[in-house]
């Protein structure tokens, strides 16, 4: 059978992609024209933050901090995951690399933050507008199925190197878990809720605040939870543009071949991020219990 000849596409595959280059690069150039008061600002509030949670908790002493860490497990999960808690950390500190992972936890938590102060709002808004949420599932459906490392080629573009730009990387990528829980947990809110509220005269920002977000925090703490893991998986990669802790540490080991490096600041990766989920995860069941014994107590009333 002979060979089918294909047509020559050459000259599409150069317009659409080259299209698509020139498009970027404008898209780059007006933004660093004409946005550069709204970047600095950007790029300052990032950093005093960053700055803030990471000078707060390196000025804590390690064993003071551990205990806290240990008091706080202890409190919400338990006497064994407390212990769990205080060799951990004590195992890091051992380890030498107490530094970078607190480094790392006020990164985290500075992307958690900031992930959850824009997640929010806009998992509010899916809830309450269906053109909102077809155009956001679209969104967040690109979003978390686009690989990690591309999130970084923009924060360098806008922000250049260092702490700020990884920061904004990690906050990018951690927001999707924040607004599709958010927005979950206010659509499965009980209707008979919302009429009772609606009868008794509440206005729409009344229902918001005093009857969807306060059910809806089961679902909106299991954001937190995800938010979080996603921060501390993101803050690893975004090391690659210098945004410290140990991220730094594991790069390095991978630049090194060193592999007791590598084993070391990966275990302590692997170890804060236990601590973390599980104590995350302990405010999140919480708050299902007392929900649930809330419904209970209701329904009883109602019978």
């Amino acid at each position: 059978m002979a060979d089918i000849a294909l047509p020559d596409i050459e000259w599409l595959n150069e317009t659409i992609g080259g299209g698509i280059a020139r498009g970027a690069e404008w898209l780059v150039t007006t933004i660093l024209d004409h946005g550069q008061p709204a970047l600095t600002l950007i790029a300052a509030t990032v950093d005093g933050l960053g700055e803030a949670l990471d000078g707060l908790l390196l000025g804590v002493p390690p064993w003071l901090l551990a205990l806290l860490l240990s008091a706080v497990a202890l409190w919400r999960v338990g006497r064994a995951f407390a212990l769990f808690t205080l060799l951990s950390l004590g195992g890091i500190y051992v380890m030498g690399l107490w530094e970078p992972t607190v480094s790392t936890l006020g990164l985290v938590l500075a992307s958690t933050v900031l992930s959850l102060i824009g997640g929010v709002p806009l998992g509010i808004w899916m809830a309450r507008s269906k053109i909102a949420d077809g155009v956001g599932k679209t969104l967040l459906d690109l979003m978390q199925t686009m690989p990690a490392f591309v999130y970084l080629i923009p924060a360098v573009l806008f922000f250049g190197l260092g702490r700020v730009p990884g920061i904004i990387a990690t906050v990018i990528f951690a927001m999707p878990p924040a607004v599709r829980l958010t927005a979950l947990g206010i659509r499965q809110v009980p209707t008979e809720l919302v009429e009772a509220g609606r009868a008794f005269g509440c206005r729409d920002h009344q229902l918001l605040f005093k009857i969807q977000l306060p059910n809806a925090l089961p679902s909106i703490m299991a954001g937190v939870n995800q938010t979080m893991m996603m921060a501390l998986s993101m803050i690893v990669v975004a090391s690659m543009i210098g945004a410290g802790g140990l991220g730094n540490v594991v790069l390095q080991g991978i630049q090194r071949l060193d592999i007791g490096l590598g084993v070391q600041s990966g275990l302590s990766v692997v170890l804060l991020a236990v601590v973390l989920d599980r104590i995350t995860q302990s405010f999140g069941r919480g708050i299902r219990r007392r929900a649930a014994a809330g419904t209970a107590k209701r329904r009883g009333w109602w019978r």
